[in-house]
C-alpha cells in the first residue's frame, strides 16, 4: 500500500511537472509594455491626424529606436497601437507586436501608415486610459515597465473624470506619458494651456513626462523624441525658459464643463 501511494504520489507530481512548462509559464519577457493611445476626435483635423500617423511611424523606423531597444537588458519591446475619441471610441489599429528586430520595426510602422484615417466624435481621455490599462493587462507579456503614451489636443469631456482613471493606471505600476498638442489658437471646446492640463490631470507613475507640440513643424520630432525616450527610459531636458510658476493649477474637469456650458447654451 506503501508503495502504491508513493506511485500515486510520483505520478501525481509528474503531471504537475509536465504542467509547468516553459510553454504553459510562457509570457513573452519584454523590456518595455507601450500602448500608444492617439486621439482621433473630430477636434483633430485630418492633416493633424496625418502628421501624427507620420511622425509614429516614422518613429518606429528611426534607427536610433532600434538602437534604443537594442540596448535594453532583453532587446526586445511589445507596442500596441490603438485610437480613441468618446467613451465608447477606442480600436485597435495594431495588435500587441513584439518588436526585436528592424524588420519586424519596419513592418509595424508600416501597419501604422498605411491604416485608412477615421474620426469620431467627443474626447474621453478616461475612457482611452482605462481601454489601455486592459490592454496591458492582457498583453500576453512580462514587461519590466509598463507605459501608456496618450496624445490628444483637448481636455476630457466624456466618461468618468480622468484624474480617477489616470489613478487607477498608477496604482497598478503604469506610467501614463503625454502629447498634448496644442497646434491652433484656442476655440470653445479648446483649453489654452493643454500642457498644464495634461501635466496636472493626465500624466503621471514613475518617470511621468510629457512633450507638447506647439508648431506643426515640430509634430514629428516631437513625437519621434517622445517614442525614443520612452524606449530609452529616459526623461527629457528641462525647459529653457521655465513657466511661471502662479499660474493656478489645472481644472481636471474644465472638458466636462465647456461641454456642458456649450449645450446648455
Amino acid at each position: 500500500m506503501v508503495r502504491q501511494g508513493l506511485a500515486r504520489l510520483a505520478a501525481g507530481l509528474g503531471v504537475i511537472l509536465a504542467l509547468w512548462t516553459p510553454e504553459a509559464r510562457a509570457e513573452t519577457e519584454v523590456d518595455l509594455a507601450l500602448v500608444v493611445a492617439v486621439d482621433i476626435s473630430f477636434s483633430m483635423d485630418t492633416d493633424e491626424q496625418a502628421l501624427q500617423r507620420e511622425g509614429f511611424a516614422e518613429a518606429f523606423r528611426s534607427s536610433l529606436v532600434h538602437d534604443a531597444i537594442r540596448g535594453g537588458v532583453l532587446g526586445k519591446i511589445a507596442v500596441a497601437y490603438m485610437e480613441w475619441a468618446g467613451a465608447a471610441d477606442q480600436k485597435i489599429i495594431v495588435p500587441w507586436t513584439v518588436l526585436d528586430s528592424r524588420e519586424g520595426l519596419m513592418a509595424f510602422a508600416d501597419k501604422i501608415a498605411s491604416t485608412p484615417l477615421s474620426r469620431a466624435q467627443r474626447t474621453s481621455i478616461s475612457g482611452a486610459l482605462d481601454f489601455s490599462v486592459k490592454l496591458l493587462d492582457e498583453s500576453g507579456v512580462l514587461a519590466t515597465r509598463r507605459v501608456i503614451d496618450v496624445s490628444g489636443d483637448g481636455p476630457n469631456n466624456q466618461g468618468r473624470g480622468v484624474e480617477e482613471a489616470r489613478g487607477d493606471a498608477i496604482a497598478k505600476g503604469i506610467t501614463v506619458n503625454g502629447l498634448p498638442i496644442m497646434l491652433r489658437k484656442p476655440g470653445y471646446l479648446d483649453i489654452p494651456e493643454l500642457d498644464v492640463y495634461y501635466k496636472e490631470c493626465v500624466i503621471g507613475g514613475q518617470g511621468a513626462f510629457m512633450v507638447p507640440v506647439r508648431e506643426r513643424d515640430q509634430f514629428v520630432s516631437a513625437i519621434k523624441t517622445k517614442i525614443l525616450l520612452e524606449i530609452a527610459d529616459l526623461m527629457p531636458p528641462p525647459p529653457r525658459i521655465e513657466r511661471i510658476q502662479n499660474i493656478p493649477r489645472a481644472n481636471c474637469f474644465t472638458g466636462e464643463m465647456q461641454w456642458r456650458e456649450r449645450w446648455n447654451n
